[in-house]
């Protein structure tokens, strides 16, 4: 993204900032003001990410809030990367459960545990449905849904469900976008998700998932 970039707080992905903490100190105040920002995300809404506001709820002075964050949108792209990071990682918890564990129902599995994070994680709701992403964030949106993708292509595998292809690369992206727009559909209608419409999204990815295994079952089958 070409500028210096700093661990993000909460995640494990890198975001880029102004200026890089070097020090211990820097990087806690840096961790404050970014635990502030989303403190006045969650209580007050998007529109109040303001420069001064973090400041004051982080008690630190606008010029220190400078060096690394000078804006609202470089507020918005580090409390996103920071959701993404943490989203990923727990994809990558779930792509290891899969491969030391027998999962009857993968779907169930992994639609209950994004949800779950949409419950836990209040500012990425906020954000999201605040409608005021720039476009640094959406970029990094469409690379995040990639990786979020293939964590699903990962859990496949690692369940010995289908073999690794190109049709595989293509069906876990359509089922992650999918799943995704269900998702936030769900927390909008219900701050706890929509029970009808979380069930619905895994009755259509299971079958989903069911045409995916058979096609590749009856390819194997006939070379």
């Amino acid at each position: 993204m070409g500028s210096p970039e700093a661990p993000q707080p909460g995640g494990t992905r890198h975001v880029p900032l102004r200026r890089t903490p070097q020090q211990a100190r820097s990087r806690a105040r840096l961790a404050r003001v970014l635990e502030a920002a989303e403190r006045v995300l969650v209580g007050e809404g998007v529109q109040a990410l303001t420069t001064t506001r973090i400041a004051a709820e982080a008690k630190v002075s606008v010029g220190s809030l400078y060096q690394y964050l000078p804006d609202r949108d470089a507020i918005i792209d580090s409390l996103a990367a920071g959701y993404f990071a943490r989203l990923e990682t727990a994809m990558d918890e779930l792509v290891r459960a899969a491969a030391d564990e027998q999962w009857d129902d993968p779907v169930g599995v992994l639609i209950d545990a994004y949800a779950a994070i949409y419950r836990s994680e209040h500012g990425f709701r906020a954000l999201w449905f605040g409608s005021s992403l720039t476009e640094q964030t959406r970029a990094a949106d469409r690379e995040h849904k990639q990786r979020m993708a293939d964590g699903i292509r990962r859990v496949v595998l690692a369940l010995g469900l289908a073999p690794d292809d190109e049709t595989l690369v293509r069906a876990c992206h359509a089922a992650f976008l999918a799943a995704d727009a269900l998702a936030q559909e769900a927390f909008r209608r219900d701050p706890a998700g929509d029970p009808g419409l979380l069930d619905e999204a895994k009755r259509m990815l299971r079958g989903y998932l069911t045409a995916i295994t058979a096609h590749h079952e009856t390819r194997w089958t006939t070379m």
